[in-house]
């Protein structure tokens, strides 16, 4: 699922993930959260998104951190 909402295109935010339909980048949506934003509030900011975006973003960023490389120093 969360998969079919993101898009990476080289031609929109310089080819970050952003939400499909939208130049939201997943990065935006996880800062906000970060930021301890309501989804509500993310939601009434940017009335494109829907609830299913917003953990769209998470599942991807989460999926994006699991195949990375854990570098030891």
């Amino acid at each position: 699922m969360a998969r079919r909402r993101i898009k990476i295109d080289p031609q929109i935010k310089g080819g970050k993930p952003v939400i499909r339909g939208t130049r939201i980048a997943v990065e935006q949506i996880l800062r906000t959260i970060e930021a301890e934003m309501s989804e509500d509030d993310i939601i009434t900011q940017h009335p494109k998104l829907t609830l299913d975006d917003i953990r769209a973003a998470q599942v991807f960023a989460a999926g994006y951190l699991t195949d990375e490389e854990l570098v030891h120093r």
